[in-house]
């Protein structure tokens, strides 16, 4: 006999099983793969919506200010940004399409920090253009070029340096961004130099102090830190004469992907604020960037079984979902829980599940027990940040659709792509 899940599936508020039967909000998984075909990402509104709610409420709980961003590389999706814009929030970019992807979807330039180490100088143009809040700069060449083309414009730049405090943070070596060895930031002797050197630049001024020191992080400790690290600099560099503005703390809370525990946005917000307060700083403004910790439990990812396959010493579960549509298992050996959309009776066996990509590295989930039939609809949770934002066309391969459901009511955000798409733009040889 199998084993019953439970009825709610923990850290997905709004993605639970009525009986055997799983259901996003109101509608049943397998009446959206009915409707729009697998492999389809889906979103539940309500769980991102709530999950903002909690850090706007954990914000207003503290007299210090602080100003929401969210971070648009964990899923950019014009539906979800624009939620997200109704809500009041600003955002977090990395590229000149993600703005871009921001203003189409509603959001105000002038709640947008740019982020990331390789703004090319039309990155810079456009962001000046079109008047972003701040850029995080990110190494003293980067700060030189931005003072070049603001002057080209007649436009000053407001920028914080993202300092790099060589703090671990426990997490994947890929998404770890706060060691001297990471690419990111710039060293905190560096930037102590670095801030009185933005005097010498017209066009150039300096505004706060950044930090980001990676991604699904489940423990408050290293933010401490960190910040402890941060605000040592900030003194340093006022006693010298620098303004600080505003202090921006970045994001990286982690989500439950398996049976992870990680903070509420109450409980590491709090802190970190406590933190602040006790040291003199609870007068400037505090920058957060959260990004996964908002969408990541409120997606999932549909896929079909299409054939089932045993060898002497494995079970296969042959899906239509590929490391090309979930790249997260492929490239950080990452776990996320597999359920079936219609549990059904039967003696379980473990398998990996498998995709129709040619690469071995081609796996969504490893030894999972599943009671199991081709033509069974599975659901991967936890997909709602950094799934369809990495997803390619390897092997010429349509990315999926996406559907957002609101209560009882599936719209579809994103049609599904298709081969003839994929070579609309290319060119035969004369």
């Amino acid at each position: 006999m199998k084993t019953l899940l439970l009825p709610a599936l923990p850290g997905h508020p709004h993605i639970a099983y009525a009986g055997s039967t799983l259901k996003i909000e109101q509608v049943t998984a397998s009446a959206v793969a009915a409707e729009f075909g697998t492999p389809t990402y889906v979103y539940s509104r309500a769980s991102i919506e709530e999950a903002a709610q909690r850090y706007r409420q954990a914000a207003q709980a503290s007299p210090v200010h602080v100003a929401l961003r969210y971070a648009v590389k964990a899923n950019s999706n014009l539906a979800v940004l624009q939620l997200l814009a109704r809500l009041g929030w600003g955002f977090d970019i990395v590229s000149a399409g993600e703005l871009k992807r921001v203003l189409a979807a509603g959001g105000e330039a002038g709640k947008v920090v740019f982020s990331g180490v390789g703004k090319s100088a039309d990155d810079m143009r456009f962001a000046l253009d079109v008047g972003v809040e701040c850029f995080n700069v990110e190494s003293p060449s980067e700060l030189a070029a931005l003072n070049r083309v603001a002057q080209a414009a007649g436009k000053v730049a407001r920028v914080a340096l993202r300092v790099n405090p060589d703090v671990d943070a426990g997490t994947h070596p890929y998404i770890s961004t706060g060691l001297k060895t990471n690419k990111f930031g710039i060293s905190q002797d560096q930037a102590a130099q670095l801030a009185l050197q933005t005097a010498q630049f017209e066009q150039v001024q300096l505004v706060g102090i950044a930090c980001h020191i990676g991604s699904q992080i489940t423990t408050v400790e290293p933010y401490l830190d960190a910040l402890d690290k941060v605000l040592d600099l900030v003194e340093q560099m006022e006693r010298k004469g620098a303004k600080i503005g505003h202090i921006d703390l970045g994001g990286g809370l982690g989500i439950r992907y398996t049976d992870e525990t990680p903070p509420t946005p109450q409980e590491w917000l709090s802190p970190l604020l406590a933190r602040i307060s006790a040291r003199g700083f609870g007068h400037r403004s505090i920058v957060i960037e959260p990004g996964r910790s908002i969408v990541g439990n409120a997606g999932v990812l549909l896929t079909r079984t299409l054939f089932l396959k045993s060898t002497p010493v494995k079970h296969f579960a042959v899906v239509d979902a590929g490391m090309n549509d979930l790249i997260r298992p492929a490239l950080y050996s990452a776990e996320q829980a597999v359920v079936p959309a219609e549990q059904r009776e039967g003696s379980a066996l473990k398998y990996d599940i498998v995709g129709p990509v040619c690469e071995s590295a081609d796996w969504l989930a490893r030894d999972r027990a599943l009671v199991l039939e081709e033509g069974d609809l599975l659901a991967i949770l936890s997909s709602g940040a950094y799934g369809m934002v990495m997803a390619s066309n390897y092997n010429s391969r349509g990315r999926p659709a996406e559907v957002m459901i609101d209560g009882a009511t599936a719209t579809l955000i994103r049609p599904r792509e298709t081969p003839e798409q994929l070579y609309a733009s290319e060119r035969l040889l004369p």
